[in-house]
């Protein structure tokens, strides 16, 4: 019984985090639910073998990636498209305008975030998963490294590549897109 309270307690702590994570990993709101089920199931197999050794978080991290990959491969399999992070199907609250903000700056800031969630897609998985872990999640550098046990060096590595992908590739829409708009006008 007390162990049931105590996972119960780690569940209503930490799926705000494990929806979060699996949502920026996957890009997709499609079978979220299911997704963070499995997350928390495979936690509660392997809690009674936890050890201690690294937070509990480094372990949902961990199994968030797992899930995530998972995804990943039958998506490959299903061969189905990325849907955006700025999906038009988010809750209205979170798309509430600070009041300061024009309706042109608005639409900048959101078609700009539209672009790179696109091209964040598009990374190889490990990137996409150190950017987000990084960056998104705020997770340090060993955290992130022993989440997906690979060396610190590794980390930086494709953290370093990840960035610059990401900045080229978006710099080349946004110079795509100006050209667009030049020969429109």
């Amino acid at each position: 019984m007390d162990v049931d309270l105590t996972f119960e307690q780690l569940v209503r702590d930490h799926q705000a985090m494990v929806f979060r994570t699996l949502l920026r990993l996957t890009g997709s709101r499609e079978h979220l639910d299911d997704l963070a089920q499995d997350v928390f199931l495979r936690l509660y197999r392997a809690l009674p073998s936890f050890r201690g050794e690294a937070l509990i978080t480094t372990y949902l991290y961990r199994i968030a990636v797992n899930v995530a990959q998972d995804e990943w491969k039958r998506r490959r399999r299903d061969d189905r498209s990325h849907v955006s992070l700025s999906d038009d199907t988010s809750a209205w609250e979170e798309r509430l305008a600070h009041p300061d903000r024009n309706a042109e700056q608005k639409i900048e800031e959101r078609e700009f975030q539209q672009a790179v969630d696109e091209q964040l897609q598009r990374l190889s998985q490990i990137e996409r998963t150190i950017l987000i872990l990084y960056h998104q999640e705020e997770r340090s550098y060993e955290q992130i490294s022993y989440t997906l046990g690979m060396p610190i060096g590794t980390v930086r590595t494709h953290l370093h590549r990840g960035r610059k992908k990401l900045r080229e590739a978006i710099k080349q829409n946004q110079t795509s897109e100006r050209r667009t708009a030049c020969q429109t006008n």
